[in-house]
This record gives C-alpha cells, structure tokens and sequence, in this order.
C-alpha cells in the first residue's frame, strides 16, 4: 500500500510542540541537533517508503505458517529485516559500545511509528529486540552484555519476550514455568509460553528469549520470579550459535489481524538459560522491556492511524459520489467530518508520545526526578490513547471507504484488523488505566499538577493572540484539575478504577487540546490552527462526559448481580 512519511509533521512538533529541543540542548544527546535528526528521519521515511510499504498486503495474504517445525515467513520479510537492520534502525538508542546509535528515544519512537504506518506486522520483530536491547543494558552480566548486545543490535540475532501462560495473563504471578539450576551457573528452565510475537523466524541466526520462570525457592506471585535468558541455538566458545537449544515452537495463533507477523506457542523442556539481574527479581527486568514497549505500543497505534487515514484520503480524493464541488466525496460534509476527526486526532496521538518520548530523554539526560514522574505520567495514556486513535481512525478509514471498505481488496479493513491488539497486548488499556489512578497517582497528584500548570500557563499566553482556542482549553484543564483531586481523595481504589478508563481518555482529549494550541501558536494564519480550532471545537468538549464518568464511582457499577447480567 502507498504510504507518504510524514517527516515534516514530526519536524514541526518537534520544533515547535513537544519541546525536543530540551534535548538536543543536553550533553547526553548533543548530537541530536535539527539537521542530524531531520537526515536521520528522512533516511528511515525512505525505508519505509520503499521497502517495507510494498509488504503490507503480502504479509495479510500469505501468512507466516509452520511447517514441519519449521517457521517460514511472509514473502519478502527476510528482505524487509534485511533493510531495518542494514540501516541500523535497530539499535537506534542502543549503547554505542554495543553497536549501537545512541540516539534519543524520541527519534527512536518516530521511527517505530513510520515503520508501524508501513508493515505493523514487520515492525514488531525489531520492537521485540529494542525492549531486550534495553533490558539487557540495565540488568544483564557484562557477559551477556558483551555477547548478545551486538548481535541483536546488527540485527543478527533478535530477541523476543515470554511472559504470557495459558493460565496467567495479565495475573502474571499465576505462572508456572520453573528454573532449576544446572551448577554450572546456567539454569534448566522448563514451561510453555503463549502469545509470543516473532517466537521464530527464518531471517536471523539466533532467537533470543527472555523467560520469565520460578526459581524452586521462589515464592508465590510476582515476588518470586526470575529472568532468564534462553537462547534458540546455545553460542559456542566463539559466541556463534551451536547446539539447538530444548525448546520448539508448537504452534501459531491463527488471529483476527497481523497475519504476517508469528504469534508463537513456545514450550521449554529444560532449556539451557542465563539468570538476567537478580534472582527474584525477574518483574523488575522485564518491566524494563515493557515500558519500553508500551511506548512502542502506543506509537504502533499512532503509526497505523496515520496508514489508515493516508489510505482513506487517497480513496476519498478519488471516488465521484453524488453531486460536489469537486466531484469526489471529499466535499460531502460527513465524510469531511471523518477526515477531519482522523487527521485532528492523529496529531493529538502523535504529539502526546512524542511529549511522552522526550520526558524519558530528559530523565536519562539530567537524572531530574520530575521528568522521570513526567514520563512516568505519561507512558498510559501515550499507550492508551495512541492505541484506541488507531483503533478508532482504522474504523473511521473503513467508514470512507463505504461499502468497498468491507471488501478486503481495498486493503482498508487490514489496518483496523491489525491495530485492534494494540489495546490488549503489553497491558490492556483498562489495566494501563488503573496504573494511571494508582500507582501513578501515588504521589497524591503531584506530577499530574505540574503537568496541569503548564497547560494552563501556556493557555493564558495564548488569551491575547487566541482567545476562541485557549479559552476552552483552560477550561478543561480546570475541570481536569478538579477531578483528579476527586479521584486522589479516593481511599477506596475501586471508587477510582470504576473510572479510570473515562479519566484517562479525558487527560488525553485535554492533553491534545493542549499540544493543537501549541501547534496554533506556532502556526496562527495556516492550516495548523484551522486544524486546532476543529479539535478544540469539536473534540476537547468530549472531557465533560468523560469526567461525569470518571467521579461517578462504582456503585453504578455493580448494582447487578452476575445472575442478573446473566438474566
């Protein structure tokens, strides 16, 4: 499918929305100056363009199947790989002792999101391998440093991440997989893992798991799991890959979506691993590796929005349908009021991880704790709401297309099947809301207050130029004020669970009311403010609702019994 990167919308949020220049400001990430980063992404919209587009649809239509214990990939995808790891993509914020750029996350995180809008299926396989670069960074031995960081930055080897059991999802304590030391300093790890994305493939040399197992002293629950490093082939005395390893992939998910990319049931049986970090201290490394692919996640949902919403405007700009101005439908009302949420919301989504993206570049940059509670704050509902946009603009997409939108030949129902997971993997969407009311909100609202403050702040500079845009914003920010300290006076989290969804949503809708002033600002006579006054007119009104919901408690919520819901 055509896909266009946008390189000069990223160039604009950052120069002039998400403040990126705090960053290249900063020793840590000096080099990041406008003209490096604007050759870097300009190089990576090229791959994206040109390479791994073109693989969207085969990946739909010839799925990676298994045969004879063997995984074969999509045609094309080894070349795709090829290119992403040719160009270095992989390791983009990877340690350059390692191989890799050491770039900031927010130029990574741009990346991830055009190479989404491109071939989301591809896209995972080197998302896989960031999130174990990064784990194996801050908690591997400088032995498993040395040996597989490399590899999977040059994109050698890639790595994957195996904590979903059939009976532990989101529980993830309820696992049953075991560790037993072998006394050599290795471990025999032993268990079967679902839901595991790229478990295989037949492009790299080497599959790198990270496993999360019990030690046989591990307590019950979270607090006594470990990490473990199991390898698909155990590298020899010169770090090549060697003997097979005792574990197989036994089978693959057959999905609503992401047809090219293998969702593999892995079974160990006394495989051969490596302890990662601590013993028991297995949440904490993995975490690592999930925060880092939460933000992948929501850029996914971003990525895929901007696909849909490309493929939607070239239909529309084409399909003569009643009587226009222009021929086409794109001057119907409706179907301008579609296009128009796409592209408001797009912005919205992109702008919120990319603030996102530099709070966690500022923290590792000067190690102030503000910006880690900054970044903290945010990986939800830059998860949440990049997601659920490109849940929603995908649909959107199908709606333009009308009746050829339900024909799969149009290619428009791909990226809705395909981004619809993003809102349950890594997380659900429900649980990353409950993350942001409780354990975000731990510190009684402080991050969230400082956060408010500059929206408001930048909203009453805005009164003298824009008054009809920062009206409405500094509005919604107060009511937002208000209700966050409804919810933190909360002593009972379920008041707050009840609605954490709604709240989380109406942070977002107020967050991209924020970031379109911004955009205006910069912008006051063009099409950016046009855009903002369309978002906050007819978007940001949403939070009201939104609010209503999140402090309305949760009686409401179990006033029937599960026989009546049943009845």
């Amino acid at each position: 499918m055509p896909y266009r990167a946008p390189i000069s919308d990223y160039e604009f949020l950052f120069k002039n929305v998400v403040g990126f220049d705090q960053v290249a400001a900063s020793d840590r990430f000096a080099e990041a100056s406008p003209d490096v980063v604007s050759a870097i992404l300009t190089e990576a919209g090229k791959m994206c363009e040109q390479v791994m587009a073109p693989l969207q649809r085969p990946g739909d239509l010839e799925p990676a199947r298994l045969e004879n214990g063997v995984l074969r990939t999509s045609p094309g995808y080894a070349d795709g790989w090829k290119a992403i790891a040719e160009g270095g993509w992989i390791g983009m914020s990877g340690n350059p002792e390692y191989g890799g750029m050491g770039l900031p996350m927010t130029v990574t995180t741009v990346v991830n999101e055009m190479m989404s809008a491109a071939c989301l299926s591809l896209q995972l396989a080197p998302l896989m391998s960031q999130g174990q670069i990064e784990a194996l960074e801050h908690h591997a031995s400088d032995a498993l440093r040395d040996l597989y960081l490399p590899k999977l930055i040059s994109g050698e080897w890639a790595g994957t991440m195996n904590l979903t059991e059939p009976q532990a999802g989101s529980d993830v304590g309820a696992l049953s997989s075991k560790a037993e030391p072998n006394g050599d300093g290795t471990y025999a790890v032993s268990g079967q893992k679902i839901f595991i994305s790229w478990g295989d493939n037949d492009f790299c040399e080497n599959i790198c798991h990270l496993v999360l197992a019990r030690l046989p002293d591990g307590v019950p629950g979270t607090k006594g799991i470990s990490l473990f490093l199991v390898p698909k082939y155990i590298p020899d005395e010169n770090g090549n890959p060697g003997t097979a390893n005792d574990l197989r992939v036994v089978s693959l998910e057959h999905k609503m979506g992401l047809h090219g990319s293998p969702t593999c049931v892995m079974q160990y049986d006394g495989a051969k691993g490596w302890l990662v970090g601590a013993e028991h201290g297995g949440m904490a490394a993995m975490f690592t590796m999930m925060n880092n692919a939460r933000l992948g996640v929501g850029g996914q949902g971003v990525g895929v929005a901007e696909g849909a919403y490309q493929h939607a405007l070239a239909y529309a700009l084409e399909r003569k349908q009643g009587r226009t101005p222009s021929g086409t439908i794109i001057d119907h009302a409706d179907v301008r009021r579609m296009l128009m949420e796409m592209k408001a919301d797009v912005f919205a989504s992109r702008a919120i991880l990319l603030a996102n993206a530099v709070a966690i570049d500022m923290a590792q940059a000067t190690g102030d704790a503000d910006w880690t509670a900054r970044a903290a704050l945010l990986t939800p509902i830059a998860k949440v709401f990049g997601t659920e946009t490109g849940i929603r603009v995908s649909d959107t997409g199908v709606q333009v297309h009308g009746g050829m939108g339900f024909i799969e030949e149009t290619g428009a129902a791909q990226y809705y099947r395909d981004v619809r997971v993003t809102a349950i993997y890594e997380g659900t969407n429900g649980i990353q809301a409950m993350d942001l009311v409780g354990r975000k909100m731990m510190d009684g609202g402080e991050a969230a207050a400082r956060l408010l403050d500059e929206i408001e702040a930048q909203a009453e500079s805005a009164r003298a130029s824009l008054p009809e845009l920062a009206g409405p914003v500094w509005e919604a920010t107060e009511s937002l004020r208000e209700a966050t300290e409804w919810l933190t006076a909360q002593e009972d989290m379920n008041e707050r669970f009840a609605g954490a969804l709604p709240y989380l949503r109406a942070f977002a809708r107020v967050l991209g009311g924020h970031y379109h002033l911004a955009a205006a600002l910069a912008d006051p006579q063009g099409p950016r403010a046009r855009l903002a006054r369309f978002y906050i007119n007819a978007l940001l009104p949403e939070h009201s609702g939104l609010l209503a919901q999140a402090q309305n408690g949760s009686g409401d919520l179990f006033a029937l019994s599960a026989d009546e819901l049943a009845a």
